[in-house]
């Protein structure tokens, strides 16, 4: 049988731990036997799991016989790892075994070093910080989950019942992956990344500045035909002197500002109106239902329909 040790470290997000104890303990072969033995390892006899204390039936030692590990999420992530879990991970790595993290997880690889120079992903809050805590590793803020061979991460929550369908698959074949996500309620296969679960917040502006009144005056006229020239002209700068200033104090362009408030202004449509998505487009501001489509998807991860299918308020 194959092995899979589930590691349960002090405030572990239940949730994380859950996902791949019910995907491998629940998938069947076609002659009715479970291919894999799941195993709950900790570092101590109690582990502290937030709103309850958990007792790991098996001890670390555990993973070095284990062919695939999985690190849950932790809800402290600026809280270092003691060495001897750090030790252990590059030890299974060493010998081979596969390891995947779900959420924050990736942050326990990370620190053991396993992540550097591969693609990885994790929840979309903690992306940016990953990224800047780690640079070696080529953070993926918009996937569901990344597969490197031997080294696999997902993001948040849900997702990790995305990446272990995923390893079923690997192993067993898309049967066997079919009828565990059968036994979760969850699709094979989901459309879109995570990107379509970020809330997409209304650009920061800089309280106090003289942009603020300016940005508060194009979400204002998010619906007109807004040019660079005239919103230079309201801030009464020069074009050269307002992007300059506007990349300096916003860190991105007036024009890409503009964008990302009009697919803000789409979403709140799509959720809570009936409009049709030409005209949620015309609302937004964007010239053509084309053009919303293409920048709508590139921003949100999903087509205006699809996003409306899942968050639309009935």
């Amino acid at each position: 049988m194959h092995t899979v040790a589930v590691l349960a470290l002090d405030r572990v997000v239940a949730f994380d731990l859950a996902v791949p104890l019910e995907v491998f303990g629940r998938a069947r072969l076609p002659d009715g036997r479970n291919p894999y033995r799941v195993r709950v390892c900790g570092p101590s006899t109690e582990v502290d799991a937030g709103a309850f204390a958990l007792r790991p039936p098996w001890p670390l030692d555990a993973l070095a016989t284990a062919d695939t590990i999985i690190v849950p999420g932790r809800s402290e992530i600026a809280v270092p790892e003691p060495e001897p879990i750090v030790q252990a991970l590059r030890a299974a790595a060493r010998q081979g075994a596969r390891i995947a993290s779900i959420c924050t997880g990736a942050f326990t690889l990370a620190e053991a070093g396993l992540l550097d120079g591969l693609a990885a992903t994790t929840h979309w809050l903690a992306a940016d910080h990953l990224a800047r805590a780690y640079p070696a590793i080529d953070v993926k803020p918009d996937v569901l989950y990344v597969d490197n061979g031997a080294i696999l991460t997902s993001a948040g929550a849900a997702a990790g019942l995305d990446l272990c369908l995923h390893m079923v698959r690997r192993d067993f074949g898309s049967a066997v992956a079919a009828d565990a996500a059968r036994m979760a309620v969850m699709p094979l296969e989901r459309e879109g990344g995570q990107a379509q679960f970020v809330v997409h917040d209304q650009p920061p502006t800089p309280a106090g500045s003289h942009l603020e009144l300016v940005c508060a005056w194009i979400e204002d006229h998010l619906d007109d035909d807004l040019t660079l020239a005239e919103m230079a002209a309201r801030a009464g700068m020069s074009e050269r002197t307002f992007s300059r200033r506007f990349r300096e104090q916003l860190g991105t362009t007036p024009l890409q500002w503009l964008l990302r408030a009009r697919v803000r202004r789409a979403q709140h449509l799509l959720e809570n109106t009936d409009h049709s998505v030409d005209r949620v487009a015309a609302l937004a501001g964007f010239g053509s239902p084309t053009a919303f489509r293409d920048r709508f998807k590139r921003i949100a991860g999903v087509s205006p329909n699809r996003y409306r299918s899942s968050f639309h308020v009935r």
